[in-house]
């Protein structure tokens, strides 16, 4: 039986994109305002409501609180045209599992909505696979599931990984994540979260590649009435809403020297002012950042500022490569091909001995995200089959060939 899923939005455009991308994956059902929302919701039970920001009448905020108050719990997901980081904290706020800015990025769009269906019915069933993890502990990651589960792997690389962040997450230490991309830096994040004594508080993500720079400092830090123009009313920032908690600053290589000072100050001295304000408050947030760039060729090209860079250094945590982890990949297909299996309603792949042996062979890259990619097209195409080594790509080939020494044209 398909996932159920609701799509709420006046723009007929966006209505059959979506129709077109998720009908045959999902039984989907439509609506163009709230009122048509609510009444689908009463003779309906859906898995997902996917609801745009702004309609006319009331907004998707209002189809949000409506969709929670039913029994069957849907999972939401804002869509809007006019993001910004107050925007998707308000509608995580009223239960949001995530939010989304147009134009839609369809590949990740679906790929959410996966993990999603999958974390929901996966998060009391699965065993929990790192050992001495207190059961009753939850990661408050802004409605996000996360699970000690989701870190999967036996090898030494990953063990060692692991001893590590449960050390660090106990101090107060700013903690620098290093990697390459893929290698899951905001998954490992959650991890230092989870067992540090804040779990129970929020986690918030804040991806500053995305964010527009010339606004960053007011969504951070808020801003008080008239700071500037458009400034019609007070802004909480994101530091205060997640006061007593982590915050994640993916790429953090991307944020404007105007918000690297900003950043400096408060990890010196615990404090910060609204824009347009001198009064100084103060929180207690725990920063852990992640880049997969050199932040020491950008402070030598003038982009990042050196004293920051000491600062966020504190803690230094390389994430190892699915290639210094090849024990690891038998485990690693196993679980993505389960989920995604389970998420499509489709027979799961056997991978034969010779592809799993070219497989491990193979530097993946990519890492983990690739993987991922790999094993969700394997269950699409080979639902029900073994994968042989026909079925392969030739990049596989290739690799695997020269690594048994033989000469590839």
């Amino acid at each position: 039986m398909l996932p159920s899923l609701l799509i709420v939005d006046d723009e007929k455009n966006t209505r059959d994109a979506l129709e077109q991308l998720l009908n045959g994956e999902y039984e989907v059902f439509f609506a163009t305002n709230f009122n048509e929302a609510v009444n689908l919701m009463k003779n309906e039970k859906f898995d997902i409501i996917l609801t745009d920001l702004r309609m006319a009448g009331k907004n998707g905020m209002f189809v949000i609180d409506e969709a929670l108050r039913r029994p069957y719990n849907p999972i939401c997901i804002m869509m809007s045209a006019y993001g910004s980081v107050e925007t998707a904290v308000e509608a995580i706020k009223h239960g949001a599992y995530d939010f989304v800015t147009k134009p839609l990025d369809f590949e990740k769009l679906e790929m959410l909505m996966r993990r999603a269906l999958v974390n929901r019915k996966n998060q009391h069933s699965k065993k929990n696979i790192i050992s001495d993890t207190p059961q009753t502990k939850k990661s408050a990651s802004s409605n996000h599931l996360f699970s000690p589960d989701m870190i999967v792997g036996k090898s030494k690389a990953i063990t060692d990984l692991l001893g590590k962040i449960k050390k660090v997450a106990q101090s107060k230490a700013t903690v620098l994540l290093e990697g390459e991309t893929g290698t899951g830096k905001e998954l490992f994040a959650n991890v230092v979260h989870y067992f540090s004594k804040r779990a129970a508080k929020p986690f918030t993500a804040i991806h500053c590649a995305s964010l527009q720079k010339n606004l960053l400092e007011s969504e951070l830090f808020g801003h008080e009435k008239g700071a500037f123009t458009g400034a019609d009313s007070r802004r909480v920032g994101l530091f205060e809403s997640s006061s007593g908690g982590t915050i994640f600053f993916d790429e953090i290589g991307e944020i404007d020297i105007q918000t690297q000072i900003k950043l400096l100050r408060f990890l010196e001295t615990k404090t910060f002012s609204r824009v347009g304000s001198s009064e100084n408050i103060s929180v207690d947030v725990r920063i852990v950042c992640a880049t997969n760039r050199n932040l020491q060729k950008l402070v030598d090209q003038g982009l990042f500022r050196e004293d920051l860079l000491y600062r966020l250094n504190v803690i230094t945590i390389e994430l190892p490569p699915l290639r210094e982890r090849t024990e690891d990949i038998p485990l690693l297909l196993e679980y993505y091909v389960k989920i995604f299996a389970e998420s499509n309603d489709l027979a799961a792949v056997e991978i034969s001995s010779e592809v799993m042996k070219t497989l491990m062979a193979y530097k993946w890259p990519g890492n983990i995200r690739e993987l991922r990619n790999f094993c969700e097209s394997a269950v699409i195409f080979y639902s029900g089959q073994v994968l042989r080594i026909d079925d392969l790509d030739k990049k596989f080939l290739c690799e695997s060939l020269q690594t048994d020494g033989s000469k590839v044209r």
